[in-house]
């Protein structure tokens, strides 16, 4: 039981970094005046905000990238998500709110 509550999943994993490059793109976080920067992310401050290892994250990292859930700028050397990166936060967060909806169900 108590694996299960400190060891994220895969699936909460990818979701964390996608998720979290998905916000920068919205939010313009980034003080760049230059649109082609905005949005993107450069890997410490993923990293950092989702409390991965460095070798943790560049498998991460490979995979999203190898199957298009993130892109990845090598003049910029910063990370932008994809569509089909999108899509997964999207379905994630509904396959969330059914598990709650279940759960609630429950009690």
């Amino acid at each position: 039981m108590q694996k299960e509550m400190t060891e994220r999943g895969i699936l909460e994993v990818v979701f964390d970094i996608l998720d979290h490059a998905e916000k920068e793109s919205f939010e313009g976080h980034y003080e760049d005046d230059d649109h082609h920067h905005r949005g993107a992310v450069v890997q410490t401050e993923i990293m950092y905000k989702g409390l991965h290892s460095y070798n943790q994250l560049q498998v991460y990292l490979k995979v999203l990238t190898e199957n298009d859930l993130l892109s990845f700028d090598s003049a910029t050397r910063k990370f932008k998500i994809t569509q089909k990166g999108h899509r997964f936060v999207q379905l994630y967060n509904k396959m969330n709110d059914l598990v709650k909806e279940g759960q609630e169900q429950q009690i």
